[in-house]
């Protein structure tokens, strides 16, 4: 029989909004707008097309970034970090959020926030190498983030030698 560690999973990819492709399809379009009254016609839509593609390559490189639990750790951007080093999770609305990533923040804490994400979840760590007290994460469903790291840290192996003795 296979535990919840290894069956838990929660995957969310930190997508941008809509809105920012369009507001930002809009500002590439006024661009061209400008340009194709000022430069001969091939160049206009030349710059145009890098311009593009550059929005589209920003749009999706900070959108890109994930949170997932899976296989006992749970990772959130490029960094990763074991079950039995996770403590608490709390699911934190929009003006907690707010306060915690701003007034009450941590310097040391490990950040993965987008400004289109008001909800986040903040898991306070016991790692005693790893002076992080905390990751504070955006995202779109903090309640289902939390269950599936609270399913997760119930089995790793230092939560069940803690609470065996």
């Amino acid at each position: 029989m296979s535990s919840t560690a290894e069956t838990t999973s929660y995957s969310e990819r930190l997508g941008v909004p809509l809105r920012w492709w369009v507001q930002g399809t809009m500002l590439v379009a006024s661009l061209w707008l400008a340009l194709v009254v000022a430069v001969p016609g091939l160049l206009s839509w030349v710059i145009t097309a890098v311009a593009m593609l550059l929005l589209s390559a920003a749009l999706i490189s900070f959108g890109s970034a994930h949170i997932s639990v899976r296989d006992g750790v749970l990772r959130a951007g490029r960094a990763s970090i074991d079950a039995r080093h996770l403590g608490v999770a709390v699911a934190l609305d929009a003006e907690a959020t707010r306060r915690t990533a701003g007034r009450d923040a941590d310097v040391r804490a490990f950040l993965l926030l987008r400004p289109y994400l008001k909800r986040s979840v903040k898991i306070s760590l016991h790692d005693p190498a790893d002076p992080t007290p905390y990751w504070l994460l955006s995202t779109r469903h903090p309640e289902r983030l939390v269950s599936a790291l609270d399913a997760l840290t119930r089995t790793s192996p230092r939560r069940r030698d803690t609470t065996s003795g």
